[in-house]
């Protein structure tokens, strides 16, 4: 098989017995993708830190678990990681756990910036100091990091999200070439709009926007053939990625063009 079209992780086909920890699961893409994983047969457990909401999961769905966890207590995001790994093992872990609120430089706000990055980022970090040593002890799992296309380069209103974003995709990359020879997968999730709380407050056009379900279908997808970058949905995506390549001048005037700021 050719080297380009050869998967880039381990394929995940079978979901059955497999445990899965999303952390950042009780709305959005966490909860649909946890909702999709527990159909097709994964052991599940849940963390965010509205304990109510992932009751409701649990309740709605059984044998899944919840743990309740805040990413910015790395002592709690320990303890919950020895719990999950005693009571289901660590196949996967999900890093679905997000902040935004639209941020200008003409309007900056330096705990605004800080919360984006100690939630979308920071927290990333944290989850991976506590379960990279069982992964790698283990030589098998894989790590699954939610980025987004306001990643890929800088956008108006994205002045503390993108960053973060930017963060975890440049992360993932970096954790790819260390865990890969060591039987570990690892893949970036970069959607475009997708129907959550944490673009509810939108006041633009969101073009392309999907449900979370879809979103969750193409995330299973993407693991199932082995991918690194997953993206969606593609007829948005794919321009986004074409822009990444354009010189600043083109690329500044075709987005102020197109959002109007």
């Amino acid at each position: 098989m050719s080297l380009f079209f050869k998967p880039m992780n381990p394929p995940i086909t079978d979901w059955r017995g497999r445990s899965v920890w999303l952390i950042g699961a009780s709305s959005g893409i966490g909860l649909a993708t946890a909702r999709a994983l527990h159909a097709a047969g994964a052991r599940v457990v849940v963390s965010a830190r509205k304990a109510e909401l992932l009751q409701q999961f649990v309740d709605a769905h059984p044998n899944a678990q919840a743990v309740v966890l805040d990413v910015g207590d790395m002592a709690a995001i320990a303890q919950a990681a020895k719990y999950v790994q005693a009571q289901q093992g660590l196949d996967v872990v999900m890093y679905c756990a997000g902040y935004y609120q639209p941020v200008r430089a003409t309007q900056y706000s330096l705990p605004e910036m800080l919360r984006h990055q100690d939630v979308n980022y920071t927290g990333a970090l944290r989850v991976l100091e506590a379960v990279l040593p069982e992964l790698l002890a283990q030589q098998s799992g894989h790590i699954s990091l939610i980025a987004s296309v306001a990643g890929f380069r800088g956008l108006p209103q994205s002045l503390a999200y993108g960053p973060t974003k930017a963060a975890l995709i440049n992360l993932a990359e970096a954790l790819y070439y260390d865990l890969s020879p060591q039987g570990i997968g690892v893949s970036v999730i970069t959607p475009g709009f997708v129907e959550t709380p944490l673009v509810s407050g939108n006041d633009f056009p969101m073009p392309a926007l999907i449900s979370p379900a879809k979103a969750a279908q193409e995330i299973i997808k993407g693991w199932r053939q082995g991918a690194f970058q997953i993206h969606f949905p593609k007829r948005f995506t794919r321009l986004l990625q074409l822009l990444r390549v354009l010189p600043y001048r083109w690329y500044f005037a075709l987005v102020r063009r197109g959002t109007g700021m």
